[in-house]
C-alpha cells in the first residue's frame, strides 16, 4: 500500500486487546503516520479496566532489555521507572540436589503488570487514540473492510489487529471465520506472599527458578517485587493443589520462611490465579485484513518468557507493515513474517531446549550439570542463557555441542 497524503480518507485500524502488544501497535501507528504524513485512525477495543486494579493480567511482571529502548526509540514513550518495584540482578537455578547463582549484567525490572498496562493505555489516551472499553463479541470480514461488534457500538475498520493474548473469546472470533488456530500453551498458577522486611532483604534481588522432577511441573519461580514475593508454577495442566504441593517441598519452602504460619499471612496472600502462555507459534496468524501480535501470534521465546518484550516487538512490526506495505496476506507474509525471523527461526531450538531440560530434570541429570557449571564456564554460560532468555537458543545449543563443552557436559552428568 503506497503512502498517501492526509487529504485521503484515513486508514482505519482496529486493535482487539489493550495489553503491551496492542498498545505498542497503536502508539507505533500513531507515531509512524505522523512521520509518513499518512492519515490513520486507530481504535483499541479492551474489555478490562486496569485503573484501580479492577482487572489483572496473570503475568509475573518482569520486564527485560531491550524493552526500555523499544519504548523510547520506536514509540516515543518514556519507560515507567516509577512503577519498578525491584531490580532483578540475576537468577538462582534450583533442582532438589543442586543450585547455582547466575548474575545478569543487564538487570531486568519487576513491576505489577496491571500498572504497566494502565500506563501504556494512558499513553494512548494522551496521543488521542480512541479506546472502546468493551469486549469484542463478533466480527465480519468484507471486501471493503472489517466490522467488529462490541458490547457497545460496532467498530468499522480496514484492518484488524488481534492482540487479545490467550483469551479464548478473542481467539474464537477469528478461528470461526478464518484458518487461524491459537498457539499451544502451558497453564500457570500464580500467587503471592508478603514476608517480613528482614526476609525480603535476605531474599535479595534475584529470581529463584526451580526445575522440579515432578512431571506435572515444567518450571516454577519466586520473584521479588518490592514488599512481596510472586510465586508461579507452569505445566501442561497445573492447578491449585499442585501449587500447594510445590510450596510444601523442603527445597522450595526454605526460601519461603514462615509461609506455613497462617497467623503471619496478609489477607491477599496465597490467593491463586490461573493463566496461560504460549510455547509455540499460532497457525495462520495473518491473512487479508488481519494480523495477530503478542501471545495471540505465539511469536515468543518458546522456553523462557520475555513475553512483554516480544509482545511490544511484534506490535511495532505489525504497525510498520500496515503503514509501509499494506494489509493483505501477501504484505504480512513478505514483511511482518520476515521482520519476526529472529523469533520464528529460534522457536524450534527453544522447543528442543525445553524438551532436553525437562528430560534432564526428570532423570536427575540436571543436578550434575548445575554442579559442573560451578567450575565450567561454558556450562555456566549455557545455563544463564537458557534461564535469562538473553541468547538465541540456536547459539546456546551450537555452543553446547562444541567438543570441549560437550565433554564438560558429559563429565558433569556422570558426576550427577
Amino acid at each position: 500500500m503506497n503512502v498517501k497524503s492526509r487529504t485521503n480518507p484515513p486508514l482505519r485500524v482496529a486493535i482487539v486487546g489493550g495489553g503491551p502488544a496492542g498498545t505498542a501497535c497503536a502508539l507505533r501507528l500513531q507515531l509512524l503516520s505522523t512521520q509518513l504524513d499518512r492519515a490513520v485512525h486507530v481504535t483499541i477495543i479492551e474489555g478490562k479496566e486496569f485503573h484501580q486494579e479492577q482487572h489483572y493480567n496473570q503475568c509475573v511482571g518482569v520486564l527485560s532489555p531491550p524493552l526500555p529502548e523499544l519504548l523510547t526509540r520506536d514509540l516515543n514513550v518514556d519507560f515507567p521507572s516509577f512503577l519498578v518495584r525491584s531490580p532483578i540482578t540475576g537468577y538462582y537455578l534450583h533442582t532438589p540436589g543442586a543450585e547455582i547463582a547466575l548474575l545478569d549484567e543487564q538487570p531486568s525490572m519487576a513491576l505489577r503488570r496491571v500498572q504497566f498496562d494502565a500506563y501504556m493505555l494512558d499513553m494512548c489516551r494522551e496521543r488521542h487514540i480512541d479506546i472502546v472499553n468493551a469486549r469484542a463479541v463478533d466480527l465480519e470480514f468484507h471486501d471493503q473492510g472489517v466490522l467488529i461488534y462490541t458490547e457497545n457500538a460496532p467498530v468499522p475498520a480496514d484492518v484488524v489487529v488481534g492482540a487479545f493474548g490467550m483469551d479464548d473469546g478473542g481467539a474464537s472470533l477469528f478461528s470461526r471465520l478464518t484458518d487461524y488456530t491459537p498457539p499451544d500453551a502451558l497453564s500457570s498458577v500464580v500467587t503471592k506472599y508478603h514476608p517480613d522486611q528482614t526476609t525480603m532483604k535476605a531474599f535479595g534481588s534475584q529470581i529463584h527458578a526451580f526445575l522440579p522432577p515432578d512431571p506435572r511441573i515444567e518450571f516454577a519461580g519466586i520473584t521479588p517485587k518490592g514488599n512481596h514475593l510472586t510465586i508461579n508454577i507452569a505445566g501442561q495442566d497445573v492447578a491449585s493443589p499442585l501449587m500447594n504441593e510445590f510450596l510444601a517441598q523442603p527445597w522450595v519452602a526454605k526460601h519461603l520462611p514462615n509461609l506455613g504460619d497462617a497467623g503471619r499471612l496478609n489477607p491477599g496472600d496465597l490467593r491463586f490465579f490461573k493463566g496461560r502462555f504460549p510455547h509455540a507459534s499460532a497457525h495462520h496468524y495473518y491473512a487479508d485484513r488481519f494480523v495477530m501480535v503478542g501471545d495471540a501470534s505465539g511469536l515468543v521465546r518458546s522456553f523462557k518468557g520475555k513475553g512483554v518484550t516480544t509482545a511490544v516487538q511484534t506490535g511495532i512490526r505489525a504497525a510498520d507493515t500496515i503503514l509501509t506495505q499494506g494489509i493483505t496476506a501477501r504484505a504480512f507474509h513478505a514483511h511482518f513474517r520476515k521482520a519476526n525471523d529472529d523469533l520464528i527461526q529460534d522457536l524450534p531450538y527453544g522447543q528442543l531446549m525445553r524438551r532436553i531440560t525437562i528430560w534432564l530434570s526428570r532423570t536427575g541429570l540436571l543436578s550434575g550439570i548445575i554442579r559442573g557449571a560451578q567450575t565450567e564456564p561454558a556450562l555456566h554460560t549455557a545455563l544463564f542463557g537458557a534461564v535469562a532468555g538473553v541468547t538465541p537458543y540456536r547459539e546456546i545449543l551450537k555452543d553446547a555441542l562444541k567438543p570441549r563443552n560437550l565433554v564438560a557436559i558429559l563429565r558433569s552428568m556422570r558426576r550427577g
